[in-house]
C-alpha cells in the first residue's frame, strides 16, 4: 500500500485490508514498537467540516509514530477560493509527506488525489468515511473475534458511514443488513458493488425499510445522526421520518443477546438512540473512538513506510 491514496474501501484487496486490522490491532497493543516508524515525516489536515475525533486521532497518531502534523482550517485556506485546488495539492506535496482531507464532496478528494504528488486520506466526504469504517470493523473483531459471518445491522440514513461499512463489509465476509426509510436508502450502485464483490468472500448484502428485520438475529446494531453536516434544513423533517428507525431499548432487543451497539459519534440522544441504549454494557462507542487512532497508525504506517 506504500505511497497510495486511501479513497475509499473499494480501492484495496481483503488482504490489504485485513492487514491494515491487525497492524493496527498491534499498535494498540504495542505503541512503543512504532514510536519512530514515520520519524521525520509530516502530515498535512486539512479541515473543510468540524471534527473532534478525526482531528485528535491523526494529529496524536502522526506523532505517536514519530512524525509531525499541520492543521489547515477552510477559514485558512479556503480551498478552492484564494487558490485552486490543484495549486495547494501542488504546494504541499513540496513540504509534508501526506494529506489529509475532510470535506464535503468525493469528488474533492478525488482530485487532491489526482494532483498531489504525496499519499492523500479521506477523512470523510460525503459519500465516504473509509477510515470510520476501518475502525468500526476493528472494534468488531475485538468484541466478537472474527469477522467473517458476522451480521452488522445499519439502521437509519443510507450515508457515507452506511456505504463504507457495505464496502468493508463485503471485503471482509459480513452479513450487512442496512434499515432505512423510503428514499434514503444506499446508492443502488453502492449495494449493487457490494454484493458483487460479496460473492468471493461469502458476505450479504441486504437493504431494507423493516428495522426489526434488519436486526433480527444481528450482532452488531449500529446508527449514526439522521442529519448529517450540510443537511441542517432537513432536520425537522428528517426527525419525523426517522424516528421509527431509533435504536432503543426494543430493537435491540430483537438482536442476538450478545450483541453490541455501534455509532460513529457525535451522537443525539434521544433520537437516533436512546440513553438507555448507548450507555449499556452492550454500547461499545467509545472503544469505537478509540480505535480510529490505532486503525490510521495502521493506515498512516501502510502509506509512508
Amino acid at each position: 500500500m506504500r505511497g497510495k491514496d486511501f479513497l475509499t474501501i473499494r480501492d484495496f484487496t481483503s488482504e490489504e485490508l485485513c492487514q491494515v486490522v491487525t497492524l493496527g490491532r498491534k499498535m494498540k497493543a504495542e505503541p512503543g514498537r512504532y514510536a519512530r516508524v514515520l520519524e521525520g515525516q509530516t502530515l498535512a489536515l486539512i479541515f473543510e467540516k468540524p471534527s473532534l475525533r478525526t482531528r485528535v486521532s491523526f494529529d496524536v497518531g502522526m506523532q505517536q509514530l514519530g512524525g509531525f502534523s499541520v492543521n489547515l482550517a477552510a477559514s485558512e485556506i479556503n480551498l478552492g477560493q484564494r487558490e485552486s485546488l490543484h495549486d495547494v495539492a501542488m504546494n504541499l506535496s513540496r513540504m509534508v509527506q501526506a494529506i489529509m482531507i475532510r470535506t464535503f464532496g468525493h469528488d474533492i478528494v478525488e482530485r487532491t488525489a489526482e494532483y498531489a504528488d504525496v499519499p492523500v486520506i479521506n477523512g470523510l466526504t460525503d459519500f465516504s468515511h473509509p477510515c470510520q469504517a476501518m475502525a468500526d470493523y476493528m472494534t468488531v473483531l475485538e468484541h466478537k473475534q472474527k469477522l467473517s459471518g458476522v451480521k452488522l445491522a445499519f439502521i437509519g440514513d443510507g450515508n457515507n458511514v452506511a456505504n463504507s461499512l457495505m464496502f468493508a463489509g463485503a471485503r471482509f465476509g459480513v452479513h450487512v443488513a442496512v434499515a432505512t426509510p423510503p428514499n434514503y436508502e444506499p446508492h443502488p450502485q453502492v449495494t449493487e458493488w457490494a454484493r458483487t464483490c460479496g460473492k468471493s468472500t461469502g458476505s450479504r448484502c441486504t437493504v431494507t425499510h423493516d428495522p426489526f428485520g434488519a436486526v433480527h438475529d444481528a450482532d452488531v446494531v449500529y446508527t449514526d445522526t439522521w442529519t448529517s453536516m450540510g443537511q441542517e434544513a432537513e432536520s425537522e423533517e428528517r426527525r419525523r421520518v426517522f424516528l421509527p428507525y431509533q435504536v432503543n431499548r426494543a430493537l435491540m432487543h430483537a438482536a442476538k443477546p450478545d450483541a453490541i451497539f455501534m455509532h460513529c459519534l457525535p451522537a443525539h440522544r434521544g433520537d437516533e438512540v436512546t440513553e438507555d441504549v448507548i450507555d449499556s454494557r452492550q454500547s461499545v462507542v467509545f472503544d469505537q473512538a478509540e480505535n480510529r487512532l490505532h486503525a490510521q497508525k495502521a493506515i498512516l504506517f501502510s502509506l509512508l513506510h
